[in-house]
């Protein structure tokens, strides 16, 4: 199993909303739903991390430049 850190998955985000802006973010809903209707949970866990980091990018309310603390 691989990790990655907090700031590697902000990074993963700012770079997909730089590439592809909103539609990485529908991307990112989508997949989250389709593995957890399959049952794979962690992945569909990730995805959702993803999502929220890029729901924030998106609208401005993440600077994904700046360092980030998840509690």
């Amino acid at each position: 199993m691989m990790s990655l850190r907090t700031d590697d998955i902000c990074l993963l985000a700012a770079e997909m909303a730089q590439e592809h802006g909103a539609v990485a973010r529908d991307y990112a809903r989508r997949a989250t739903r389709e593995f957890e209707h399959v049952g794979q949970w962690e992945r569909a866990r990730f995805w959702n991390a993803l999502a929220v980091l890029l729901d924030d990018i998106v609208e401005h309310r993440l600077d994904p430049s700046t360092p980030i603390r998840m509690h």
